[in-house]
């Protein structure tokens, strides 16, 4: 069947599923801002674990920081945030609403949604003006000009002002990189499709220090690295492309800026960027807190390395990876609607589920497997309802197995295992489950979606 996914659709399924929910809602609500229900958590758990994994855990040459979000104002100074993370803003005096005077085409006009503002006789729009899209807040106890910080826009500032931290300590020499999870802040005029644009999003950046003549090898190298990253856990070739930044687009310092794309419902959009960043940040940072950022070999080498940076963020993976997954069928007369997510992403591995949920012997048996696997794995157990609409609810978080506890277990200990995408079924001995699905992650996956 064509595909069928919309952004309303996976809302709904987010919502009804629990792995998204509208912030403050029982006070109407935030705009753009989300808390994570308990499946949500698990499949971000998921996504960071899988991130790191390839950027630091499996590599000899990236280690991990961890840095405050509430940094010195100077470093804002110095990255150039403050006189320059702007956007050209509109305020339209009919209706109230705020809008980027750049993405006009892409806002909805507060009387009349199905024009664009400006578009009516009714708009009044104002003339643009810059704005700056850091939150700005105070530290101490008075709210005076000294005491004014922000709180940060991206977290790669945080890894060049420890640069030489890390240089000393971790004894690595370039290329290496750095690699940081955290909490973002920006204070976007128009935010909305859901995660796609949100004002707090959770930030995984790497900057990778190489000496300058390596840097456009490295550029390219990690573009590929990340691209077959997406492939890796399931996104679709046909839904994923390469799209470099043209001199218009790219940052005064940019050596080279490309967005590894995917085709949302909304139209193609960023989802990673990876930018040749020059030696821009450690200069600037050097210049201004007037310590040297350089890079000293033994032999007397010296230079300011070039960076390399890959950067995303977890909620551009998620949004991502739900649209991919998301597919609606026909089964035995019935619909169904299920999240082919790959094994590894998924919010839980495997349901356990005793045939008969008020049968002593098959809860006794479907409780033992499951306190076994919780231990090495994400597990649920479920007894209430249908066998029928237990497996449709796994189907829509995305689970990829089921092992079903029946009569013929307790005869001969075996269960039935229900696989989510092929809804195949086998019986495998009971004692056999845990070795069964460590292999069964370990295999290669591939979305059975038409690409």
């Amino acid at each position: 069947m064509p595909d069928a996914v919309t952004m309303d659709k996976i809302v709904s399924l987010s919502r009804r599923r629990g792995f998204v929910f509208p912030s403050s809602e029982i006070y109407g609500g935030m705009g753009s801002t989300f808390d994570y229900g308990h499946y949500g958590v698990l499949m971000k758990n998921n996504i960071r674990e899988r991130w790191f994994e390839a950027m630091v855990r499996n590599r000899d040459d990236i280690v991990a920081i961890d840095s405050a979000i509430i940094l010195h104002p100077k470093v804002w100074e110095a990255s150039g945030h403050v006189a320059g993370f702007t956007d050209p803003l509109i305020d339209c005096r009919t209706c109230k609403l705020r809008f980027r005077a750049d993405k006009l085409e892409d806002s909805q006009c507060g009387l009349k949604p199905s024009k664009h503002p400006g578009e009516t006789p009714e708009c009044d729009l104002t003339e643009p003006r810059r704005f700056n899209l850091m939150f700005e807040t105070t530290v101490g106890a008075l709210q005076e000009e000294g005491s004014r910080a922000y709180l940060r826009p991206e977290t790669a500032q945080g890894i060049f002002i420890n640069f030489k931290n890390v240089l000393q300590i971790a004894r690595r020499k370039p290329p290496f990189g750095i690699a940081q999870i955290g909490k973002s802040f920006r204070n976007e005029i128009t935010p909305g499709n859901f995660l796609f644009r949100v004002r707090e999003f959770e930030q995984m950046e790497m900057e990778f220090f190489v000496p300058p003549d390596e840097a456009e090898k490295w550029y390219r190298y990690w573009i590929d690295e990340r691209l077959n990253w997406y492939r890796r856990y399931g996104l679709r070739d046909s839904k994923l492309r390469v799209r470099e930044h043209g001199p218009e687009e790219r940052s005064h310092y940019s050596q080279g800026t490309s967005d590894i794309e995917y085709e949302y419902p909304i139209g193609w959009g960023e989802l990673e960027g990876i930018a040749n960043r020059g030696d821009f940040d450690l200069t600037q940072h050097a210049e201004y807190s007037t310590t040297k950022l350089e890079y000293v070999g033994q032999d007397g080498e010296r230079y300011v390395p070039y960076v390399i940076e890959p950067a995303v963020s977890i909620e551009r993976i998620m949004v991502a990876l739900l649209i991919d997954a998301y597919d609606e069928e026909v089964v035995g007369e019935r619909e169904r609607t299920v999240l082919r997510l790959h094994p590894k992403m998924a919010p839980v591995t495997a349901a356990i589920l005793p045939l008969i949920g008020k049968s002593d012997d098959m809860v006794a048996k479907a409780r033992s497997l499951y306190e076994d696997l919780r231990r090495r794995h994400s597990v649920e157990y479920d007894d209430s309802g249908a066998i029928g609409r237990r497996y449709r609810r796994q189907d829509e978080i995305g689970t990829p197995w089921a092992f079903t506890v029946d009569e013929q277990t307790l005869a001969d200990d075996t269960v039935t295992v229900r696989d989510r995408d092929s809804l195949a079924q086998e019986r495998i001995p009971i004692a056999g489950v845990g070795d069964w699905l460590e292999n069964a992650l370990e295999r290669d996956w591939k979305s059975p979606k038409a690409n």
